[in-house]
């Protein structure tokens, strides 16, 4: 398959939908919003960039099956499987907080070989597959160089429903106050990660999240030259609920500290 054919392709979906999404924020009330959860929002706008999406991707390759976060597909393939959030900040969207993205990833069997995420406020689209590094609107891009925490600006976000480690959480979000230039929630995890890939951040932090939450960013923070793990330093990020992801240079560092801080608390 060619990769880069193909990401061409779903970016220019992707940023369809992007269109939608930003047409749709100008008439927006919060009277539109659903609850799938505890604050967990949803709305129309999601729900319809969502199937959307589905619709242009399953052109791309009809053989493909889907991991969504909206559920309006998740018939899944023995080989290629897209990994859709149709808006990840939905509350920043819903509270009218330009920061808000759609994010898409493609699986191939267990091994991630595209990504794409598209901000749709700044106009930004990020972009990567397999060995061609990662790219944003047409100029490649690269992790930062800094090479101490204590010279790193750091993303993170709040866990919205699941509170059961809050307590090492709080003790890496409390180090990092302390030992880093500071720490940013955007509101969006995606953003977050490709911020990281672009060298706007050095690393990311946080647990709770899904697949659609980071597959896409964590793909694309691998090509820029990233390193991207689990809070053990292994490989289960993308469906293990808990990431990391930071330029290559702190990642021993800031491993270690979110190492002792998580075992410390079990």
């Amino acid at each position: 398959m060619d990769l880069d054919t193909l990401c061409n392709n779903v970016c220019l979906a992707v940023k369809e939908t992007g269109d939608f999404i930003r047409l749709e924020r100008k008439t927006f009330t919060i009277s539109k919003v659903e609850y799938k959860g505890l604050n967990d929002l949803v709305s129309y706008v999601d729900k319809t960039a969502e199937l959307q999406l589905v619709n242009s991707l399953s052109k791309l390759i009809p053989s493909s099956g889907f991991i969504t976060e909206e559920n309006t597909n998740n018939t899944r393939s023995a080989e290629y499987n897209w990994i859709i959030d149709p808006l990840d900040g939905t509350t920043n969207f819903v509270h009218g907080i330009p920061c808000y993205c759609i994010s898409v990833a493609l699986m191939l069997r267990e091994k991630l070989v595209l990504g794409v995420v598209y901000e749709i406020n700044l106009d930004e689209c990020f972009y990567a597959f397999e060995n061609g590094g990662a790219w944003l609107n047409g100029k490649k891009i690269e992790v930062s160089g800094i090479r101490q925490l204590k010279a790193s600006l750091l993303a993170t976000g709040f866990p919205y429903s699941n509170y059961d480690r809050m307590k090492p959480y709080m003790e890496v979000f409390d180090y990092c106050m302390y030992n880093t230039h500071g720490l940013r929630r955007l509101g969006s995890a995606a953003v977050d990660l490709v911020y990281v890939a672009c060298g706007r951040f050095e690393g990311f932090y946080e647990y709770g999240l899904n697949a659609w939450d980071v597959a896409a960013g964590a793909f694309i923070v691998s090509e820029a030259g990233g390193t991207v793990s689990d809070f053990s330093g292994g490989s289960n990020y993308v469906f293990g609920k808990e990431i990391i992801a930071t330029n290559k240079n702190i990642f021993e560092e800031f491993l270690g500290v979110v190492k002792q801080k998580f075992t410390a608390s079990h």
